[in-house]
């Protein structure tokens, strides 16, 4: 069993609190734009267009994420609507981030003419490090309670008097396993981009959702969610149903570019034929 004994607020400053999930979410924010301006930059874009796009993306981000926690808590924000203005109490569904994140920035880009596809693959991988980063606020202050694991030995135990954990209970840390997953996603996704493995733009970002949604439906199992539709939590339906969409989305970017692949093989085929010429020769004697 592992104990966690650590006061969710990391700095009191009078009335300003900063908790250690603020605290890795800025950092995690950090992070993530400047790797996408790094590999921005390599790719020919200039490191205004990456902070403009970042803007766009965590504005997008926050608004996304707190319209799914809304949707997903209605019966509360129902009762008190105001209530959904007070973002400062919390409430951020993280697919609301990976939904709303991306949509910001391609508005941008679309208004000023950049390339969607080749700054999803960019971005989306500063997204899947910041949303690691971001979960190690989650781990420290018990948020998103997991599951009873009494006697697994990496099941964890929340002891501080002002932890929002379970105090007492042993349980899975999947905020823990879904930090894991993010991260080999992350490294996964930066190998093809780096490599530039993929045959089509955007296919590394479709990957990264795929990878995502796999691991977050499974991690789910572990977690203490209210039931949203057909048994599954708001988190495990969006996995499922984005994580089949992109699948989708990926076997059927691969088979248009292997056929214009082929199609290409063959072109060039037929360019380096040489058509066959007779001659018919004829002599006159004198």
């Amino acid at each position: 069993m592992i104990e966690i004994n650590i006061d969710p607020v990391l700095l009191r400053l009078g009335p300003l609190m900063i908790t250690w999930h603020g605290f890795f979410t800025a950092v995690g924010v950090l992070a993530g734009i400047w790797l996408a301006t790094r590999f921005a930059v390599e790719r020919g874009y200039t490191e205004d267009d990456i902070m403009s796009i970042a803007l766009w993306s965590v504005v997008g981000g926050i608004v996304g994420a707190r319209l799914f926690h809304v949707v997903d808590a209605w019966e509360y924000y129902a009762a008190d609507p105001v209530a959904i203005l007070r973002v400062n109490e919390g409430g951020l569904a993280i697919w609301g981030t990976i939904v709303g994140g991306p949509i910001g920035g391609a508005l941008y880009a679309w208004r000023n003419g950049l390339s969607i596809p080749k700054l999803l693959d960019i971005c989306g991988l500063g997204l899947i490090l910041g949303m690691a980063i971001g979960r190690l606020g989650d781990v420290v202050n018990g948020e998103h309670h997991g599951s009873l694991a009494v006697g697994l030995p990496f099941s964890v135990n929340y002891t501080h008097p002002q932890t929002l954990g379970e105090i007492g209970a042993h349980v899975h840390l999947a905020v823990g396993y879904e930090l894991i997953w993010d991260m080999l996603i992350f490294a996964v996704c930066a190998w093809l981009l780096y490599k530039r493995s993929m045959p089509r733009d955007s296919m590394v970002f479709t990957t990264m959702i795929a990878l995502y949604s796999a691991g977050r439906f499974f991690v789910q199992f572990f977690r203490l969610d209210q039931p949203f539709v057909f048994g599954l939590s708001q988190a495990q339906f969006l996995s499922f149903a984005v994580g089949a969409v992109a699948v989708w989305i990926l076997v059927f970017q691969w088979t248009r570019a292997s056929r214009a692949a082929a199609e290409d093989l063959d072109d060039d085929f037929e360019d380096d034929e040489e058509p066959a010429i007779s001659t018919t020769g004829s002599s006159a004697g004198t």
